[in-house]
């Protein structure tokens, strides 16, 4: 794990501790990234019930290339190390992410990532699970439907 990924997956641990011991640390500077009570499509964010598991993942995708259609049964917090991403929500919703952006993922919500730039796209992911939950579901059976300015 390198230097940069091993400080954002602390910063991203200790982050609902900045307001503590860090700001009084003048040798740190804390940047918040985000601090929300929803996913972006607007659901709460809501942890299991079990014991509880993280699991971080650096995810990768080749341009031009889709995660495909799947949905989380789980929180999960990325953070864009690379490139831009487009999510699109079976409804249509769509954002559009670039490097430095944060995302607390929709959960339950089927959704496609697809990486509109000419570099890889690189996600550092957190998945807020309990042991033994899946991280993710795909759904290669859904076919969402055109986009209104599609010529199908």
């Amino acid at each position: 794990m390198n230097i940069k990924t091993r400080f954002l997956f602390f910063v991203a641990l200790c982050g609902p501790f900045a307001g503590c011991a860090l700001n009084d640390n003048i040798a740190l500077k804390v940047t918040p990234l985000l601090k929300t009570t929803t996913s972006w499509d607007g659901k709460p964010i809501a942890y299991p019930k079990g014991q509880g598991e993280v699991t971080a993942l650096i995810v990768e995708i080749a341009p031009k290339a889709e995660t495909g259609w799947h949905e989380h049964p789980i929180p999960v917090f990325g953070y864009i190390m690379e490139g831009a991403l487009e999510l699109r929500l079976a409804t249509g919703a769509v954002k559009i992410l670039h490097q430095g952006d944060v995302l607390p993922e929709s959960v339950g919500v089927l959704h496609n990532g697809r990486n509109i730039g000419e570099e890889p796209v690189k996600i550092l992911v957190f998945y807020m699970g309990e042991i033994g939950a899946k991280l993710s579901i795909a759904h290669p059976e859904f076919s969402p439907p055109p986009l209104p300015d599609s010529k199908n």
